[in-house]
């Protein structure tokens, strides 16, 4: 088993006995941010290729990316950026496998280090799809951050397509859903609750 086996917010209940929440609005407090010309140009010419080839590793590539590269810019480049890499926290509890994207408040690039403070799914279909395997991943974190002696009072997360977002957040055992869906024209709200969830870490640890 491994994280990819979480198809479903029911197995992440049934296997790993966390609580689901719906939260109606759970990221309406967080002020859009505004992205750069760079990031204006890229989505504006690879929008349209992405959703035509609308493959996984095409709307991944084309959007997902440049989005948390410009959350990373947006932080300064004082944090993480990981794609692709292999995130094994209990294979016993099938929480190993890899991420599709991790962001830490680490800025070290050689290896995954904690605090991880927000994930991110990228699928090419439906988000719920996405839902139990980010679930799966939130609460990973959570127990690497507290072996690595940096305990995190949340982890964030998401799960996108590239045109539509889906946001996260474990807290005490629960993984709290927000019930608002995200589209790419609303790219500053999005980058808004990226940054934000990055942000709190540091603005609670004083960094």
């Amino acid at each position: 088993m491994s994280y990819s086996d979480f198809t479903s917010l029911e197995k992440v209940k049934t296997n790993l006995g966390l609580v689901i929440h719906d939260v109606p609005r759970l990221f309406d407090g967080c002020p859009a941010v505004k992205g750069s010309d760079r990031l204006q140009e890229t989505l504006s010419e690879s929008l349209e290729l992405a959703v035509a080839i609308s493959t996984e590793k095409a709307r991944s590539e084309l959007l997902v990316t440049p989005i948390l590269l410009e959350v990373r810019r947006l932080c300064r480049n004082q944090i993480g950026f990981f794609s692709g890499v292999d995130f094994t926290i209990d294979s016993s509890r099938g929480l190993n496998g890899a991420c599709d994207y991790l962001l830490t408040a680490n800025p070290e690039q050689s290896l995954v280090t904690a605090p991880v403070v927000t994930l991110v799914e990228a699928k090419n279909d439906l988000l719920k799809n996405g839902l139990g395997q980010c679930a799966a991943q939130m609460y990973a974190a959570w127990l690497f951050n507290e072996r690595e002696g940096t305990p995190q009072t949340a982890i964030y997360g998401a799960v996108s397509t590239g045109t539509n977002w889906k946001f996260l957040k474990f807290q005490d055992n629960q993984v709290q859903i927000d019930l608002s869906e995200y589209y790419i024209n609303q790219i500053e709200q999005i980058l808004g609750i990226l940054v934000w969830s990055v942000q709190s870490y540091r603005l609670t640890a004083n960094l």
